[in-house]
This record gives structure tokens, C-alpha cells and sequence, in this order.
């Protein structure tokens, strides 16, 4: 620890503290506060005076305590040992915590990384070698299912030293780069700053989708691989697990969740769950390339705050090893209640309902850090965010969510009633939309049938908003007043509902539906509608044809025809139309 300058606390009100003495510490800079040496970073400045957040709980400190400034910005570790680690907001190893106490105990600090564990070091570059800035320079196995790429400075230069194939710790010194002026060493791990993103490429335009086996997200409302979403959502809407299967299903190489703020006994579960979860891309744990961020509502408010930064800050240094990083942050409102909490302790005027006036600027921060960049001319990586929000009664015209929508393109909204109903994911299909159609052409165009996946979509889009208009008409009226054709558009439109968008995620056929069969389920469901119509305008009734054997058939598809059988589907076409032929031909 840097002691350089030394204060004392002469002012306490909560995790807000007022220190005497600092006038030489910056904005940013962490700082150990007490005797106990508590961490805390300091977010105002004046003449002599400072004002210090504080990340862990001051019960107990007093004033004239001391005040210590460590010169550094609050920093992640960087390096192997993360996958499949799980941390606090502060990036302090909760597994090694708990090792000291059953409970987290103040003022203890333990490193991110083990400083005694060997890693084996696999160099690909020799010395001499022309070194671009962020090149690769050698790979870890850090589990068996991910590689850990280990990365040369933010500077050109040329190789004097590799170190040899063999096992290092995080602390050895492996590469020293010569940029012609200065030689830079370098260690299997470095430190960055939270608040500060990561600069390196440049960002491209999002134009994979990010596949998530969900038929809603896919097919209806795609994020792009580096792209952003949200999911706001009430109390039970379903927004943990729909994040669950984003984690298991997602076409990402690394996965980040961020518990920030959500209930003990939601965490915990998540903590149980995901360590026994199988990958099924490689069929070993899923936590081989997981990381956890465990900062629960009963800790302090402002590690809270700081969680989503030391989430993202790991994120980028996946991306910028070139991978594709899917991130879960649960939830951002939990993160922006920590920061009205610090902003009325500092008596800033506030805005709507509370919040700070900058709430706005804090999430465009954090969402404009997702997104897809190419490190070098040969290597590219991505981050899409997803972050989940819980407005007070399910209100989306809260400020969390209404500044969130200004800031990402993919709009999920959890629906109360769907999820009381059973139906999951209970993303509402008429409030929900997404930014990212173009990037999730691309990707249909080379899905066998996708070709079609445009007009399908948009198909059933049509159906499905004309299902609701007809719906408030029925609420009024009654269904016996409809035509017949409008009686169709409700009954597909349950179809769809039922046999499309609803989804079992604890079904083993079920809990992903890959986009091969996405498209055979959307044309087989259009399939019926498209001879359904035909039928009634030759003067067949809905009674007639919601009678048929074969919408059992359709509505089980999803579950009874496994994913890779997708010939099944050929037949159950045909059947479709050897029904209407027979229905047609009996009435002729």
C-alpha cells in the first residue's frame, strides 16, 4: 500500500465518509479507511477535504481514525484463475473468504488470483518476432474447455524475451517487449482500472446473431452477438431464469453473470445451481468458462455500484482475447438504488423518483461498453449485455427502465400475467422489439430453410397483433360475433402462443430448440393457418377444423419431434395437408 497521503475521518453519515488531509488524492483513488482498514474510493474533492464512498459497512469506525491512500484507481486483476471463480463486487475470491469465516469479515482483502498456483505457459511467438499491440503471445489451458490467450502490451514493438514452455505463476515475469524507446515487461496478469473501458481496436457493426435456443429471442426479438438488451420485469416475472437459460444456451465463449443486489436466497441458488450445471457445447461444467459476481442486497449498497464495473471490466478482457462474452447483469436496478442511496447522503438534488440527476449518463456508460470490436486484422471479439431491471409494480415507465431503452436496442418486457399463467418466457410479444433484424437475416440466410425466416417472422408478428386487437374485441362482445376468419387469427394465434413461443426449460428437448427447428415449427404452424383459411372461405367452420386430430400433433411438436429428427416434420407437413384434402373432399 501506497501511504503518500495520510487523512483522517473527521465526518461519518453511513457509507459516505469525510476525510481531512487528502488534498493531493485524486477522484477515483481507493483508499483504506479506520483501523480495520476498510476499502473505500474517493468521489469528491476539495481544498483539504474529501469525500469517500465506502464498500464495506462502517458500523464501529469513529472519527480521527486514519485515512490511507493507496495511489491507484479501483482495478480488477486480470488473468488465468478467473474462469470458473466466484467474486464479490470488490473482485475479492469468495471461496478463499470463506475459507477465514462463515461470514465476510471487514477489512480483509485477499488477492483475486492465487499468487501459488502454476500455470502452463505455451508461447507462440519467439524472440525477435514483430509484436503488434494486444498480439497474442502465448495460451494457457485454463480448464478443458477454454484457452486462456495471453496477450502483449497496448504497444508495437519486438519480442526480447519469451519465457519457455513450463509453469509460472501469475507474478513471473514471461514476455518483455521493445518498443525502441522504453522495454516493457510483462506477467501472466495485469491490473485495470474499472471505470475506465478498455481501448483496444475499433468497433464494427454487430452482424452475427447471438443464438440462444429461446424460440421467442431468435426467431421474434434477436440480439446481435455484441449487442444489449433488457429485461425488465415485476416481482415473479421470470426475469432469473430466463437469464438461467441465456447462461446455458447461449452461443457465447465466456459467460459473466452479475448478481448485483438480488435477495440472498436467489443468489445462493444461483450459486448452487450453476457450479452443477453441464455445458452442453462440450458436455463439462458450465462454470469451465464462468464467472460469478456474487453481491447480494444485504451487502454493503455501494460494492453494489461497483459489481457492474468489475463485471464489464472482465468481459473486455475475454473480448479482447477474441472471444464472444455474453453478460448478465441481475439487476440494474438494484445497481441504480445504490446510487440515489450515495447521492442523498451527498445532498445532490435529485430527479424522478429519487435518482441522481447523472443516473442517466451511468447507464449509457455501462452499455455503450458493450458491443463488437476487431483487436487486430485477424481477431475479433464481442460483448453483449443483457441486463435485467425490476421497476417497482412492474412499472416500465420508471426512470431505470425508460433511460435503459435509450441506450440498447432489444427491448424483452416480462409479463406478470403470462408468467402467472405459466407461460415461459413470458416476454410480451407486443411490447417487446428489437434493433438487430439485419444482423439476424444474415444469419437466417445460412440456416437450411431460413431463406423464408423474414416473411415467417413477420407472418406471425401480423397474427399475433391482430390476436391482440381481437382479443379486447371479444372482451367486449364475445366470440360467437366474430367471422370466421377472425376466429381463425384467435385460434393460430394460441398456436403460436402455445406451440411456438412457450417454452419448457426443464424439458431435455425442449430447454433449447436449435434454429433448424425454429423454422420447421414457424412453416408447420403457418402451414395449418395458410389451409385452415383456404378451407373456411370454401365454407368449412372454425368448429370443423379446431377439432382435428392434428393440432395435438402441432402443439406437441416442439417437445415430441427430437432436434435432430427434423424429418419428422416433413411428415407432419404432409398429414396436415392429407386432412384438409379429406376434409375438403368429404364435404364436396
Amino acid at each position: 500500500m501506497n501511504d503518500r497521503v495520510n487523512g483522517i475521518i473527521t465526518e461519518i453519515n453511513g457509507p459516505v465518509i469525510h476525510g481531512r488531509g487528502l488534498s493531493h488524492a485524486f477522484i477515483g483513488e481507493q483508499v483504506s479507511v479506520g483501523n480495520a482498514g476498510l476499502q473505500g474510493e474517493i468521489i469528491r474533492s476539495s481544498v483539504d477535504t474529501a469525500v469517500i464512498q465506502m464498500y464495506e459497512d462502517t458500523t464501529g469506525l469513529t472519527t480521527g481514525e486514519p485515512i490511507l491512500c493507496t495511489g491507484e484507481a479501483l482495478s480488477v486483476e486480470l488473468g488465468p484463475g478467473l474462469i470458473g471463480s466466484i467474486y464479490d463486487g470488490l473482485q475479492r475470491p469468495l471461496a478463499v473468504m470463506a475459507e477465514t469465516d462463515s461470514f465476510i469479515r471487514r477489512g480483509i482483502n485477499p488477492p483475486p488470483l492465487s499468487r501459488s498456483r502454476q500455470w502452463h505457459f505455451v508461447p507462440s511467438i519467439k524472440i525477435g518476432d514483430d509484436v503488434p499491440p494486444y498480439s497474442i503471445i502465448g495460451t494457457i489451458q485454463e480448464t478443458e474447455a477454454f484457452s486462456h490467450r495471453v496477450m502483449s502490451p497496448p504497444y508495437a514493438g519486438s519480442a526480447d524475451f519469451i519465457a519457455e514452455e513450463g509453469g509460472y505463476t501469475i507474478d513471473t515475469v514471461i514476455f518483455r517487449l521493445n518498443t525502441g524507446s522504453a522495454i516493457i515487461e510483462r506477467t501472466l496478469s495485469e491490473h485495470h482500472p474499472v471505470r475506465t473501458p478498455r481501448n483496444a481496436g475499433k468497433y464494427v457493426k454487430p452482424d452475427e446473431l447471438l443464438v440462444t435456443g429461446q424460440r421467442v429471442l431468435d426467431f421474434i426479438f434477436p440480439i446481435a452477438k455484441g449487442g444489449s438488451a433488457i429485461i425488465p420485469g415485476g416481482f415473479g416475472a421470470g426475469k432469473t431464469i430466463t437469464q438461467h437459460q441465456l447462461a446455458k444456451w447461449a452461443d457465447a465463449d465466456v459467460i459473466i453473470y452479475i448478481g448485483c443486489g438480488e435477495r440472498g436466497n436467489e443468489m445462493v441458488q444461483v450459486l448452487e445451481e450453476f457450479p452443477s450445471l453441464t455445458d452442453p457445447r462440450t458436455g463439462r461444467p458450465l462454470m469451465e468458462r464462468t464467472v460469478l459476481i456474487a453481491n447480494t442486497s444485504n451487502m454493503p449498497v455501494t460494492a453494489r455500484e461497483a459489481s457492474i464495473y468489475t463485471g464489464i471490466s472482465i468481459a473486455e478482457y475475454f473480448r479482447d482475447m477474441g472471444y464472444d462474452v455474453a453478460l448478465m447483469a441481475d439487476s440494474t436496478s438494484r445497481w441504480a438504488e445504490s446510487l440515489r442511496e450515495i447521492s442523498g447522503r451527498l445532498e445532490e438534488l435529485p430527479i424522478e423518483e429519487g435518482y441522481p440527476s447523472y443516473l442517466s449518463h451511468r447507464l449509457a456508460e455501462f452499455y455503450e461498453r458493450a458491443g463488437k470490436r476487431r483487436i487486430t486484422n485477424t481477431r475479433c471479439g464481442s460483448i453483449s449485455v443483457i441486463g435485467a431491471i425490476s421497476p417497482p409494480g412492474g412499472d416500465f415507465s420508471e426512470p431505470v427502465t425508460v433511460h435503459s431503452k435509450r441506450y440498447t436496442k432489444t427491448f424483452w418486457a416480462l409479463d406478470k400475467d403470462l408468467a402467472s399463467a405459466r407461460h415461459f418466457p413470458s416476454i410480451n410479444w407486443i411490447q417487446s422489439y428489437t434493433g438487430y433484424l439485419g444482423a439476424a437475416e444474415s444469419h437466417w440466410g445460412n440456416v437450411s430453410g431460413g431463406s423464408e425466416w423474414k416473411e415467417l417472422r413477420q407472418e406471425i408478428v401480423n397474427i399475433l397483433a391482430e390476436d391482440d386487437t381481437l382479443r379486447k374485441i371479444v372482451m367486449l362482445i364475445g366470440p360467437d360475433a366474430l367471422p370466421e376468419t377472425q376466429k381463425l387469427i384467435l385460434f393460430t394465434g394460441n398456436l403460436i402462443k402455445e406451440g411456438f413461443l412457450q417454452q419448457v426449460a426443464f424439458d431435455k428437448t425442449d430447454s433449447f430448440c436449435p434454429p433448424e427447428k425454429q423454422i420447421q415449427l414457424a412453416k408447420l404452424i403457418l402451414r395449418f393457418h395458410h389451409r385452415a383459411k383456404d378451407a373456411i372461405t370454401k365454407g368449412h367452420s372454425m368448429n370443423e377444423i379446431s377439432a382435428l386430430d392434428i393440432v395435438a400433433d402441432i402443439l406437441r411438436a416442439k417437445t415430441s419431434i427430437p432436434n435432430d429428427r427434423l424429418d419428422a416434420f416433413t411428415a407432419l407437413s404432409d398429414s396436415i395437408d392429407n386432412i384438409f384434402s379429406l376434409l375438403e373432399d368429404r364435404n364436396a
